[in-house]
């Protein structure tokens, strides 16, 4: 039997698929496992390189897997598919792994720690709380239309409606609906609560990070983004320069080129959803301000503003701000605001 050099494996819930092939890329087994006998079977395998798909649970897999001595890669789902051959099934798809993987130009995903993913969970639960806060505070500003009030925007209004509860709107409004309107509110200034504490829970770790601490010298970037970075970015060595960096967030246009012609369109919104979103908000915080203030004369922004829409600005300044961190990270020091040329 040929000496496996690469094993595919297909990861499931319950059931998982692994297809070995040898150096030349031919194919040696192809088998199915169940959940409680996976890693005995790699237990038994002579060290290897195993890959898989960067999907759920593929963390907790690479982690274990490289325990029992073998070297694991993480491949991102996309870059799996062109390989995948006629009709999908688990084995096609455990084949479809291993021959990316022994590609020389593949890409893989770097494989998190514990602690990492314990710090991506922070933000996903701010996340989720936030959204759930928002669908509450539209869910009474819809309700109180149906009765002909029409509650300003934003989260600093509930609890001035509140008040009007126990005042006005009370006596107008039916009991039930009292009642309820009463839930919701209570719900929101629960979620409030939750959202300020780890509000407080990443401030802490921002201060108590170096690298965070050198991220949040970058104007537009304060300790929810620093720690977002810290937690949910790629290692810096995993990009060979910052513009791959922004590349990898999104935040680089869409090529359509061909026959020699560069065709650019808007941002690819390939990336990562959360670091993108924070960065385009902490743009969008400097660029309002330097429209109101006004930017330094002759800086790179006042020159952007001058002569394109301010939301192209924006986008444009979140990708700066992108290769700006990758620099930090890569190359260590802080931000120094570049110098502006005098006439």
């Amino acid at each position: 039997m040929a000496q496996v050099t690469t094993i595919g494996l297909d990861i499931a819930k319950n059931v998982f698929h692994a297809h070995g092939a040898d150096a030349r890329g031919q194919g040696v087994f192809s088998k199915r496992l169940s959940r409680a006998k996976l890693l005995g079977f790699f237990a038994a395998q002579p060290p290897c390189l195993v890959a898989l798909e960067a999907c759920g649970g593929a963390h907790h897999w690479a982690r274990e897997l490289m325990a029992l001595g073998h070297e694991v890669r993480l491949i991102p789902p996309t870059y799996v598919k062109p390989f995948v051959k006629r009709h999908k099934n688990d084995a096609v798809d455990a084949e479809a792994i291993c021959e990316a993987a022994q590609r020389p130009t593949m890409r893989f995903v770097a494989v998190k720690s514990e602690e990492q993913q314990a710090s991506a969970l922070l933000f996903r639960t701010r996340d989720l709380l936030v959204r759930q806060r928002t669908q509450l505070i539209n869910a009474v500003r819809g309700h109180l239309t149906e009765y002909g009030w029409v509650a300003p925007k934003g989260p600093s209004h509930m609890a001035m409606l509140g008040d009007l509860l126990e005042d006005e709107m009370g006596s107008l409004l039916p009991p039930a609906a009292v009642a309820m309107f009463r839930v919701m509110l209570d719900l929101l200034a629960d979620l409030d609560d939750r959202i300020a504490e780890l509000d407080r829970e990443i401030a802490r770790r921002a201060r108590d990070d170096e690298t965070a601490r050198r991220l949040m010298t970058i104007p537009g970037i304060g300790p929810i983004t620093a720690t977002a970075l810290i937690a949910l970015a790629p290692v810096a060595e995993t990009f060979a320069k910052g513009w791959d960096f922004a590349a990898w967030l999104g935040l680089a246009p869409l090529q359509r080129s061909t026959g020699g012609k560069q065709k650019l369109g808007a941002i690819s919104k390939m990336g990562e959803r959360t670091l993108r979103r924070l960065l385009i908000i902490g743009s969008s915080a400097v660029v309002h301000q330097a429209s109101r203030r006004g930017a330094p004369e002759g800086s790179w922004l006042k020159q952007m503003l001058a002569r394109k829409p301010r939301m192209l600005v924006t986008v444009a300044l979140a990708n700066k701000m992108a290769r700006i961190v990758w620099a930090l990270l890569a190359k260590g020091g802080s931000y120094r605001a570049p110098a502006v040329a005098t006439a």
